[in-house]
């Protein structure tokens, strides 16, 4: 939305803007483009033409504004307002011409086959001060475009922003399909955007709560193989899989440490619940908390020296804190209702988790030390938080009521604005979201 900042810079717009996002989400940001007006968040008005070079440029930027758009922080001026063509913004954007469409920035580019390989070259104008703000040329497989144009789309991100894009991602899930009392159930895997979706299994065995190592191309999970539930470790390039340590009981909800070196879940075994880690390197196992409560669904903090899990010590379900070397927890969780699937943000400021409360289901941040809470969503089942790796945006699942109702996965922002359905084949539960590829 031009309004007010009609005549003003882009980074005047960035650095004036920057108090209103930390009002509404209670941190601090370097800059950030969304506009807070009458209660509304008003997303910045950018041109993604497409770039020179004939239908791949045209698909190229399709996807940038696919990207953009999505995250609810920009707003894509439509093509047919667009007053220049690819080839005559190379040679020289007409600032005036575009300031009347209504854009505040505009991205250009252009794609260059070169044998077996393609150019891609992009800059980003600020159409207010009529500067380039960043720009780029690299050479990749054509094959690769769909990647290219998500990297072009975080760096335009963290240019506006100030912060860390999260386009060049996966989500691991679990894919469902068949009647409610006879779930097939399989890991799939896909782009953010959902594109380029693929199986990693064949749904013989009943899969759950898949999670992405924070270094590598390798997912844990729990798996029913042979009737029998153990955490596995899946190489997604490879497709080899092993299991986690011989652990007498059941065991379930791992999660990766932000080195990638140890892995946390609950063993039940005697009735009994219990956290566990195993130490990639040398497979030693340590056991965490002890006591008659049922203690799960462990998540790192993002330096590795806490661990947030919930637990029914209390008498109910609660959040709890404790060190990662294990011990006493300390409860932060008061509010009314029971509290599960915690999820420690990337950059430290909050915790996510489901909460439970007069039968419906909620998705929620708090700060890690109980403060804050906010509910971002609310339906009959929403459920499994996962974080996108700039800790801006939360992926989770929903499930409708009743035999025919459905379990999709959607997105939100950390406001608990910008709502969106992703993309599946099937249903899809248990989100979880990669780093930024490597």
């Amino acid at each position: 939305m031009i309004g007010p900042f009609a005549r003003t810079s882009l980074k005047a717009v960035v650095l004036g803007a920057s108090l209103a996002l930390a009002a509404l989400t209670g941190t601090a940001t370097a800059q950030t483009t969304i506009i807070l007006e009458g209660g509304t968040l008003q997303p910045m008005p950018i041109a993604v033409p497409r770039f020179a070079g004939g239908d791949l440029g045209a698909q190229i930027a399709q996807v940038i504004a696919a990207d953009l758009e999505r995250s609810g922080l920009f707003r894509p001026v439509p093509a047919g307002s667009h007053p220049q063509t690819p080839e005559q913004i190379q040679a020289q954007p007409a600032f005036p011409s575009w300031r009347g469409a209504g854009a505040e920035a505009l991205v250009a580019g252009r794609v260059v086959p070169q044998g077996n390989k393609v150019s891609f070259e992009f800059r980003l104008w600020d159409v207010q001060a009529e500067q380039q703000l960043t720009g780029t040329a690299f050479t990749a497989d054509a094959a690769n475009w769909r990647r290219v144009a998500h990297i072009i789309a975080d760096t335009i991100y963290k240019k506006v922003t100030g912060e860390e894009g999260y386009f060049d991602t996966r989500i691991v899930y679990v894919s469902e399909s068949g009647p409610k009392n006879r779930r097939v159930k399989r890991l799939a895997i896909m782009d953010q955007d959902g594109a380029n979706h693929r199986f990693l299994t064949s749904g013989k065995d009943l899969v759950m709560t898949p999670r992405f190592s924070p270094r590598d191309q390798t997912i844990t999970y729990m798996s029913y193989f042979n009737d029998k539930p153990r955490v596995y470790l899946f190489n997604i390039d490879s497709g080899q899989q092993e299991v986690l340590g011989d652990f007498p009981g059941m065991t379930f909800a791992p999660r990766f440490s932000p080195d990638g070196n140890t892995v946390v879940m609950s063993m039940a075994k005697d009735g009994n619940t219990d956290i566990f880690s195993v130490d990639l390197r040398t497979r030693r196992i340590s056991r965490l908390t002890s006591g008659p409560a049922i203690d799960t669904s462990p998540s790192f903090s993002p330096d590795g020296s806490r661990i947030v899990y919930n637990s029914d010590q209390s008498g109910g379900q609660q959040l709890y804190v404790m060190s990662a070397s294990g011990g006493g927890g300390k409860r932060i969780s008061f509010g009314d209702g029971r509290y599960a699937t915690p999820v420690w943000s990337p950059r430290g400021d909050y915790i996510a988790f489901t909460k439970i409360k007069g039968g419906r289901f909620s998705i929620g941040v708090m700060k890690p030390d109980g403060s804050g809470e906010r509910i971002l969503t609310e339906s009959f089942l929403d459920e499994g938080p996962t974080w996108a790796p700039n800790g801006r945006v939360i992926a989770f699942f929903r499930q409708s009521p009743g035999a025919a109702g459905t379990v999709k996965l959607y997105t939100v922002d950390v406001t608990g604005r910008n709502e969106r359905l992703v993309p599946t084949p099937l249903d899809g539960s248990d989100p979880a979201w990669s780093p930024l590829n490597p």
